[in-house]
């Protein structure tokens, strides 16, 4: 049997009644929302003068034979407006701004995030509005005022009867979850291609809910602490990016085609590997995580990945990205990749050897300043990864 696909529209009144009785529910790994008041009032105005809206999309997923939910896959800010308006409610960014996490890579000479979204981004979505009633009155009735301002875009129950919002309505043909996981991941990959788009952390979280088991994996509790400190910003590890790079150094013997074709755009060489790990199949671009981590039991690893960390003094704040490079690919490819110990009573010796470096590499002015190009990347990576084969414990 096929995958399925409906389409069709319902009414706002009903598209709010879905949301108010929890029949269609936000995935865990959606985003906040990021729609300033005036986009949501334009959406309205839109909607009045019946002009085309991109239509909602909804995923069945099934549980268990008991279970099953109706995932918002692409249109949480168009319906989160739609219940604004209908509440008369906004959430006030003083009470829910959010602080995203901006993450270490190549580029760190330079701020590229994009600071108007960044601004805009709210640590809110309509689940804090829906846990709190399942109609206007008992949501007004129990939200905290403060939170919130007031809004008025002048509709009436007659509007939202009378107009229509389009859906297509996704069903896998299995039941089966790991069946439904992999349909699913084509479906977040061309949504995340097609449509507006997300920060790097929103992206990815998408593809984490693909497996839930590896989310770990990708961006362990300890990595958060490790810190890039320049030009009075503070960029946590980026823990995929090293990751990605030496999968693909693993499967090569060696870091010279390693993200050969993706630069400028290292955020897809991400993607790809984390579609590898938990995706529909395997990218031959890495080495296969099964083949690493027999079992897919990676967990053991990372714990004696942290262990030795803490065990070498390693620094957890970097001044540049050449400083975290060179204490961490090596560390990370022979600890978590080749599956070895690192001989911890040989600290002094292993700092000595990675500052060494650090000011050989810092002491050529084309490397510091460019520390993003991919040759100066490699040859980071290479260098650290042969200092610490050098400590290998026997």
């Amino acid at each position: 049997m096929d995958n399925r696909v409906y389409y069709g529209q319902y009414s706002l009144k009903h598209w709010l009644d879905l949301i108010l009785k929890g029949n269609i529910i936000l995935p865990e790994y959606q985003r906040h929302f990021v729609w300033g008041e005036n986009k949501v009032k334009t959406l309205i105005e839109t909607l009045k003068k019946k002009q085309f809206v991109p239509p909602i999309t909804i995923g069945a997923f099934k549980i268990d034979d008991n279970t099953s939910q109706n995932l918002i896959l692409d249109g949480q800010q168009r319906l989160t407006s739609i219940l604004l308006a209908y509440l008369g409610r906004y959430p006030n960014k003083a009470s829910f701004k959010a602080t995203i996490e901006r993450m270490a890579d190549e580029n760190d000479d330079e701020v590229e995030e994009d600071e108007e979204i960044l601004e805009d981004v709210l640590k809110w979505n309509f689940k804090m509005l829906t846990n709190e009633g399942k109609n206007r009155a008992e949501i007004i009735g129990k939200i905290t005022a403060v939170n919130y301002k007031e809004i008025n875009f002048n509709i009436d129950e007659q509007f939202l009867k009378k107009t229509f919002l389009g859906f297509s309505y996704l069903v896998p043909h299995s039941a089966v979850k790991h069946e439904q996981l992999k349909y699913y991941s084509s479906v977040f990959r061309n949504i995340n291609i097609q449509g507006e788009v997300l920060l790097p952390q929103e992206s990815r979280q998408s593809l984490y809910f693909l497996n839930e088991e590896r989310k770990k994996f990708f961006d362990p509790d300890f990595s958060k602490a490790l810190v890039v400190k320049n030009f009075n910003t503070q960029t946590k590890t980026d823990f995929v990016r090293f990751l990605s790079l030496l999968s693909q150094y693993a499967k090569d013997g060696n870091s010279n085609r390693v993200a050969r074709g993706f630069k400028p755009k290292m955020e897809k060489y991400y993607e790809e590997y984390i579609f590898s790990v938990v995706g529909e199949q395997a990218s031959a671009l890495f080495k296969d995580f099964t083949t690493v981590f027999p079992n897919g039991v990676y967990e053991p690893r990372l714990d004696r990945l942290r262990q030795t960390i803490d065990d070498l003094g390693i620094p957890k704040t970097f001044n540049s990205i050449i400083e975290i490079d060179l204490y961490l690919f090596g560390l990370i490819y022979i600890v978590v990749f080749d599956d070895k110990v690192i001989d911890i009573t040989k600290a002094q010796d292993i700092k000595n050897d990675v500052d060494a470096q650090i000011a050989l590499f810092k002491a050529d002015d084309n490397h510091k300043k460019a520390p993003g190009s991919l040759k100066y990347l490699k040859a980071r990576m290479d260098a650290s990864i042969e200092i610490y084969k050098k400590y290998i414990h026997e």
